[in-house]
């Protein structure tokens, strides 16, 4: 990919976002970056243009989407907040049909059940708590995989295990119908989402990752 080429990032402030960022950098992309408050970024790099706004209004999509190529979407938001997955990814969706963005990468748990899938029972177990210790969350999660499955855009919904603070270990697990471990570091979550801005392999499909 030629280093004309611009990654938009939503959810630049959580775990994965600033990794992200970074890696995509180092592979000669451009990044802009949405970002609500910007005086509370934990880093500063002046090779990162961010746009002031909120994944919630879709005037600040619009912006953050102009003129770049792939979105990655790392939203992440409290359990107990009313969940916004899915009408966020529907608003950025739509953007980028208008801009004739075709390359979507976004992230989910892997507590998101898929036909198909064929978790060990220590996994559906996990699952099935999630649904009910947060039915809201996984109803919400469900609509944004089917809002995914109805567009025709390129896109890769990466399933997550537990996300940890940590550097690139050198070991990334994939499996497309089951969880293939209980964790992954942030700095290896963004290696395999930068990777896949070129790599057609989990073209419209979930695969889990895990160390």
């Amino acid at each position: 990919m030629e280093d004309s080429c611009r990654i938009a990032i939503i959810g630049g402030t959580g775990k994965v976002g600033y990794y992200i960022a970074k890696k995509a950098l180092e592979n000669g992309f451009r990044v802009r970056m949405l970002v609500r408050n910007p005086v509370k970024l934990a880093y500063n790099d002046n090779r990162i243009e961010i746009v002031k706004g909120d994944a919630q209004n879709i005037d600040s999509i619009r912006l953050l989407l102009k003129d770049c190529h792939i979105v990655i979407n790392t939203l992440g938001q409290p359990v107990k907040d009313v969940p916004i997955y899915s009408s966020v990814t529907a608003d950025v969706l739509s953007l980028m049909k208008e801009f004739a963005i075709k390359r979507y990468i976004g992230v989910t748990g892997a507590s998101l059940n898929i036909k198909g899938d064929s978790k060990k029972m220590i996994n559906r177990i996990g699952a099935k708590i999630f649904e009910v210790l947060f039915p809201k969350m996984m109803i919400d999660k469900k609509k944004e995989l089917s809002i995914l499955l109805k567009s025709d855009i390129k896109w890769t919904l990466v399933r997550l295990p537990f996300v940890i603070e940590g550097s690139e270990t050198g070991v990334i697990k994939e499996n497309l119908t089951d969880v293939p471990g209980t964790k992954i570091t942030n700095a290896d979550i963004a290696i395999f989402l930068i990777n896949q801005v070129n790599d057609k392999k989990y073209i419209r499909k979930t695969p889990f990752i895990s160390n």
